[in-house]
């Protein structure tokens, strides 16, 4: 692609969430680059939208478009058909925009073209204690190896769909978003890899994520990414790595180190030797606690953190062990096993 001519189209596919979308818009119309067209997507609000998007007619170039409810993945689809632009940027209704992100996206564009890109995500000050714990879950390295905090990876980055970017080329190639509804963003990474695109991270483009407010809400999320993990396994299997593993192995190697803890206690005289695997388990979660406290200078957010990467890993791992037993024991077919894992007319 010339460059020269790049035309960024944002897309955002949302549903209800009239005062997340405002905080969005809000964020974008202070850029310090202003040349990209707003493209909204209602997937079938009860409330609509465009009274909100209205708001912004004479700060944003801004169009709106409603539709029926199919889920995050079709309704993406749907706004690059719409789009005007040659390069297509997600992001979810969730997020807050730096007044820098368009300009480091045009600037990693011009200096080192690729047709797909991810960006990192960070908590902000503002955020409750909750949502900052879940931010260090699902960004640290001793949790997910920074890969979705910042680390740097050339060619094999697997973008999320909150900050992601992609070409014209490769959505008339690949057709966007697969009608998954949960895991479509890394089926959507695969897919380009297969048909020889590269993806790469964008270290300076990073959004403010605001995630889950409960955890509740945070526990269903992950198990849902476990579940999808092993039917991701399946559609692409030359992408499969041991390291998927991890969650459910530490997820079966706490329960073993708690039993051997408890029994150490029943059998005095192997004590030290039935609780290595437990020490090793506690010096892991300090480790939790301090970096996260490193991070956001708060004894709560440290203590909530250890929380959150046991709900994280726990509920990660239990879904891809049911999913890899559906799949992979039983023999069940993904759309019959995990039917709210797509979209019924696929």
């Amino acid at each position: 692609m010339n460059t020269t001519n790049l035309q960024l189209s944002i897309i955002v596919a949302v549903y209800e969430r009239q005062d997340e979308l405002t905080e969005l818009l809000t964020s974008l119309t202070k850029q310090t680059n202003v040349n990209f067209e707003m493209i909204i997507v209602d997937d079938g609000s009860k409330n609509k939208l465009d009274v909100v998007c209205a708001k912004f007619k004479d700060q944003l170039d801004i169009k709106y478009y409603y539709k029926s409810n199919s889920g995050p993945g079709k309704s993406r689809n749907y706004g690059m058909e719409k789009a005007s632009g040659n390069y297509f940027i997600f992001l979810d209704s969730d997020t807050i925009i730096p007044s820098t992100y368009i300009q480091s996206v045009f600037d990693e564009l011009n200096s080192n073209f690729v047709d797909a890109f991810g960006g990192p995500d960070d908590a902000d000050e503002s955020f409750n204690d909750y949502q900052k714990a879940i931010t260090f879950s699902m960004t640290s390295f001793l949790t997910t190896g920074g890969i979705r905090g910042g680390k740097k990876q050339v060619g094999k980055f697997q973008p999320r769909s909150f900050n992601m970017g992609i070409s014209r080329k490769a959505y008339e190639v690949t057709g966007g978003f697969a009608a998954m509804r949960i895991g479509e963003d890394p089926d959507l990474s695969m897919r380009l890899w297969e048909n020889g695109f590269d993806t790469r991270l964008f270290p300076d483009s990073k959004v403010i994520h605001k995630r889950r407010t409960s955890l509740k809400k945070f526990a269903k999320q992950v198990y849902q990414f476990g579940v999808a993990r092993p039917i991701l396994n399946q559609r692409h299997p030359k992408f499969v790595k041991l390291t998927f593993w991890f969650p459910s192995l530490f997820f079966l190697g706490t329960l073993f180190s708690w039993f051997t803890f408890l029994l150490g206690l029943l059998i005095v005289d192997y004590q030290a030797i039935l609780w290595i695997p437990f020490d090793f388990w506690l010096v892991y979660m300090i480790l939790i606690f301090v970096f996260s406290y490193i991070r956001f200078r708060s004894i709560k957010v440290g203590l909530l953190s250890m929380q959150t990467t046991l709900i994280q890993f726990f509920n990660y791992g239990y879904g891809f062990l049911e999913s890899q037993f559906k799949l992979n024991v039983l023999k069940q077919n993904p759309k019959k096993a995990f039917p709210t894992h797509f979209h019924l007319e696929d």
